[in-house]
């Protein structure tokens, strides 16, 4: 059983198989950065192993760079306070960059957000949210609430927000996972988070392709990070992980969608609902 006190992690969302290619080619076609650069990687791999579902699972989702401009849906709750209160956490990615969440009551909303309990936190990555059926979230807060303390709707909503921007988990970098002792992690989760062999390996012990990643340093204490204890890993130096939007979160945004000046004659173009 899960430890009582252990922090409840994010488990991100992912596409079903055969959903991956169309995903892949509508996030080239919002963002042609988003194509993977596969070449070297190809050379060392066994012929025939490079196929288009190889390559949709290298694709990075991210939004157009001139900005994320996101309709919000909220589909078990009509509090204002509530709905205000996780937007503003939302938009908390905004500052120097041209990201902006807001609230729509619209079927068309790309960003659906529910709070089922016993359902964990999680959101599909970046553009794939644009594959999810219009009544179905793309977003969990497990049961959060108005009680819900101020530092968790940090962690946990700026980081599942994150994911909705494109970004994965940077304790996936290779050098990070590279230094976890893979059967102390897996006995690690199963106790702190109930998580099965399989579930560990995918969100803790495989490492992103690095064709896949835009080149930043590893940011260990990232919002995008998990916090991962010295005990399970290999030099028993714990991942501090992060707990809030951090100096280089903030930079790399900034970035990737960065701001533009508003004028009469240069409005900042809101991105399509569905332009694929």
């Amino acid at each position: 059983m899960p430890s009582p006190d252990a922090i409840k992690v994010c488990t991100p969302k992912s596409l079903p198989g055969a959903d991956l290619f169309a995903a892949a080619k509508t996030a080239v076609e919002m963002n042609p950065a988003n194509r993977p650069y596969v070449r070297p990687v190809t050379a060392l791999l066994p012929a025939g192993t490079v196929t288009k579902e190889f390559i949709s699972a290298m694709t990075t989702k991210y939004w157009k760079s001139g900005g994320v401009h996101l309709a919000v849906r909220f589909l078990d709750t009509d509090a204002a306070d509530l709905k205000a209160r996780i937007i503003s956490h939302m938009n908390a990615w905004s500052p120097g960059a041209n990201i902006k969440f807001s609230e729509s009551r619209s079927n068309d909303a790309e960003v659906r957000i529910a709070r089922t309990p016993g359902d964990g936190y999680w959101s599909y990555l970046g553009t794939d949210i644009l594959h999810i059926a219009a009544d179905q979230p793309t977003m969990n807060l497990d049961s959060f609430s108005m009680d819900t303390d101020e530092s968790e709707y940090k962690r946990v909503v700026r980081h599942e927000t994150g994911h909705t921007l494109g970004f994965p988990h940077e304790h996936l970098r290779r050098e990070v996972v590279g230094n976890i002792d893979p059967k102390k992690a897996i006995r690690y989760f199963l106790e702190a988070d109930g998580w099965s062999a399989a579930t560990t390996k995918a969100q803790v012990l495989t490492p992103l392709e690095d064709s896949s990643l835009i080149a930043t340093p590893t940011d260990t204490v990232s919002i995008m990070c998990y916090q991962l204890p010295g005990s399970i890993m290999r030099d028993g130096r714990p991942v501090p992980g992060g707990l809030d939007i951090d100096d280089q979160d903030r930079k790399f945004a900034q970035t990737l969608y960065p701001a533009k000046l508003v004028t009469a004659t240069h409005p900042v173009a809101k991105v399509a609902a569905h332009a694929h």
